[in-house]
């Protein structure tokens, strides 16, 4: 049957989402392979489609390298958010999506080299990790939960916790991520302000099923 002005546009929009899809899939892969300068003909051979079409949606390996980066932490955020719906304390959100994060270095290891690559630049992006951990500190304050003089400081201080905790968990296979993570996690909420017992009984708390991150764009 003939294209109809309605469906013509439509095939052609989800082919470009197609394309935009596989070549942000084939830059997470580069980067998790630790190799975010390869170059666009080894990314547009890895995503299967030609060196021409990436040039209609990147002006530059670098922004594309930043796109595939940011997507999968939204992505990362999402899952935190589905996981702590009907949590109505800040404090245990924060203790929450911190220990998940802290596990999914060992369960998600692309996904974790994504964020390490991205290092402290984590802070400065408005989607995934970072503003999500700022609000809840910022709550934790405003509920009484924590007791903080600036929480964009602290916000540095549970950044570098989480860069530093992946790293070692790479580094140190031997270890138990699980209570590696969750020792950060007391730590973290003690420095937050919270009461020692408080902040062990919070950081120990049993935590939902962490499934697969659907970190890379599905097909569409």
């Amino acid at each position: 049957m003939p294209a109809t002005p309605e469906t013509a546009p439509n095939r052609t929009a989800r082919r470009k989402a197609r394309t935009r899809a596989a070549l942000v899939r084939a830059a997470q892969g580069f980067i998790a392979e630790g190799r975010p300068h390869a170059p666009i003909l080894e990314i547009t051979q890895a995503a299967d489609v030609g060196m021409g079409s990436f040039y209609n949606h990147f002006e530059s390996r670098e922004e594309l390298m930043r796109v595939a980066s940011e997507e999968a932490f939204e992505a990362h955020g999402r899952l935190l958010d589905e996981l702590t719906l009907g949590i109505d304390d800040p404090a245990e959100v924060f203790a929450q999506n911190f220990r998940l994060t802290g596990r999914i270095h060992r369960r998600e290891p692309e996904l974790s080299r994504v964020l390490l690559d991205y290092g402290l630049q984590l802070i400065d992006i408005e989607i995934g990790l970072a503003p999500r951990a700022l609000r809840a500190i910022k709550a934790g304050a405003d509920a009484g939960r924590f007791t903080v003089a600036d929480p964009e400081l602290s916000l540095t201080i549970v950044a570098g916790a989480t860069l530093v905790l992946g790293n070692l968990l790479h580094e140190h296979p031997e270890r138990d991520d699980a209570e590696a993570t969750d020792q950060v996690a007391e730590d973290l909420l003690r420095m937050l302000g919270m009461a020692p017992e408080e902040a062990r009984e919070l950081a120990h708390r049993p935590l939902p099923e962490l499934t697969t991150v659907a970190w890379q764009e599905a097909d569409l």
